[in-house]
């Protein structure tokens, strides 16, 4: 362990979903912690560069559509070539579709299954080979309060989640003894546009916020914390963990 276990100097960290929100966060706090940063997004990431760049450290932009699974080994492949490695994966990119599970359709059910389960576990698959070759690697998956309860109104998001909860757990079990730490962080309600239906219900906003201990929605920068302490030698004997960041909402 180095002198300081946070430190990710000299590591690259490929992050999907990295042009704002969550990804953006975590993108940048991986940053400033010594990561470089290769950003998987569907569309420009310009501001996520400028932000990387100016903390001195390399950007590598990979635009992908993660609904299907054609770009994963480029993705890779390209991450490697221009950077050199990819010590980090953080699984972030992801997609919400609400309406009442007797109205739900097929369509909603496979896109946000497409990118929040099935990327995520081949981009991983992807990631992990290059990893368990080198013997080491920090993969971090994206999960949700949902990982953990039932929500309403989100029924393919609930088992995307869910999910990526389990094959964060499958995925440590196979690979911690191969030098790959597999966890997850769970974000509580994060002031996002994935949550923006949310906020602009009066109701709705006031009874979430009456149940998070803390008082207030989260920020994509709350995030950065657990992401670095995750993507660093400092959570080494951490494995197949789910890390709520989430003000107190699961203990309430």
């Amino acid at each position: 362990m180095t002198d300081n276990p946070f430190n990710l100097d000299g590591t690259v960290a490929l992050v999907t979903g990295a042009s704002r929100g969550l990804g953006q966060a975590i993108a940048l706090a991986l940053a400033e912690a010594g990561a470089d940063i290769a950003a998987v997004s569907t569309g420009e990431s310009a501001a996520t560069a400028e932000q990387v760049r100016a903390l001195g450290r390399r950007f590598l932009a990979l635009r992908a559509d993660l609904s299907t699974l054609e770009p994963i080994a480029r993705i890779v492949e390209d991450a490697v070539a221009e950077l050199g490695a990819i010590d980090i994966l953080v699984n972030n990119a992801g997609l919400i579709r609400r309406a009442d599970a007797v109205d739900f359709t097929e369509q909603d059910w496979d896109e946000v299954i497409d990118v929040n389960l099935k990327s995520a576990f081949f981009l991983a698959q992807a990631a992990g080979r290059k990893m368990i070759a080198a013997g080491r690697g920090k993969i971090i998956n994206i999960a949700s309060m949902l990982s953990f309860q039932g929500g309403i109104r989100v029924p393919s998001y609930t088992a995307s989640k869910s999910g990526l909860a389990g094959i964060t757990r499958l995925l440590a079990n196979e690979w911690a003894s191969k030098g790959v730490n597999v966890n997850a962080i769970a974000p509580g309600y994060m002031s996002t546009d994935n949550t923006a239906q949310l906020r602009a219900d009066e109701a709705r906003n006031q009874a979430i916020l009456d149940r998070i201990p803390a008082g207030r929605w989260g920020e994509p920068r709350d995030l950065g914390g657990a992401a670095v302490f995750l993507a660093s030698p400092a959570s080494d004997y951490v494995n197949g963990a789910i890390i709520p960041v989430d003000g107190g909402w699961l203990a309430r």
